[in-house]
């Protein structure tokens, strides 16, 4: 399910946001705390983030259950700016400001619903970005909510978000630069926003692991 990115310490220069500011219409619920083989989504996207970022912060609305988990876990939550459309590009924009106040050159992006993303993801996308942008593509096109943003970014993000107006995420990052980088299998991109979807998934999840199991031989108990 994940690439092995070894001892790889998590990089000095990069903080990590993960954008769980949506209003999960479609989930019936907080997607972000939606529990997946014992942990909430949001916490699957921020351990992630943490392997390859120094710090993680949350973009979440206020007043939600995922604004609550994130400050439970100790970590800073960081609301859209008052006028600023709703769309993960508002929360690339605080996510950019908060990276500048804790000394950091760029910023890695990851949504919260995207569980099967691969370890490796931000390691690579970090190396490709060196000082510019990043982001993740594969056959079935660009994924711009698992991307890597210069802190320079910041001044181009709060005028493209002016009045009212919230330009495609990957347009934008096309604009700056961003280099794609490639990643073979695009099912471990998929997100979830049903049920159904969380339900899929946490079978593939079961499986992979009675799989593994298997190979090492300690297949679970009543298997």
């Amino acid at each position: 399910m994940s690439l092995d990115i070894g001892q790889q310490p998590p990089s000095p220069d990069v903080a990590g946001v993960v954008i769980a500011g949506g209003r999960s219409v479609r989930f019936g619920g907080e997607k972000a705390v939606a529990g997946l083989a014992g942990r909430p989504l949001l916490m699957w996207a921020a351990e992630r983030l943490r392997r390859s970022c120094r710090v993680v912060a949350v973009n979440a609305r206020p007043g939600t259950e995922a604004e609550a988990l994130a400050r439970a876990e100790g970590m800073t939550v960081l609301h859209d700016a008052h006028g600023d459309a709703a769309g993960p590009l508002a929360g690339v924009k605080v996510g950019l400001g908060w990276a500048v106040t804790v000394g950091a050159k760029a910023l890695a992006v990851s949504p919260c619903d995207v569980p099967l993303l691969p370890d490796s993801l931000f390691h690579r996308l970090i190396v490709a970005a060196g000082d510019g942008a990043a982001m993740a593509e594969t056959s079935e096109g660009h994924q711009p909510l698992c991307a890597v943003w210069p802190v320079s970014a910041l001044a181009r993000v709060t005028e493209a978000l002016e009045e009212g107006r919230h330009p495609p995420t990957w347009l934008m990052l096309e604009s700056i630069g961003a280099v794609r980088v490639r990643f073979p299998d695009p099912d471990v991109f998929a997100n979830i926003n049903t049920r159904a979807d969380l339900a899929a998934i946490a079978a593939r999840v079961e499986r992979e692991e009675w799989e593994r199991s298997s190979r090492l031989g300690s297949r679970p108990q009543g298997s």
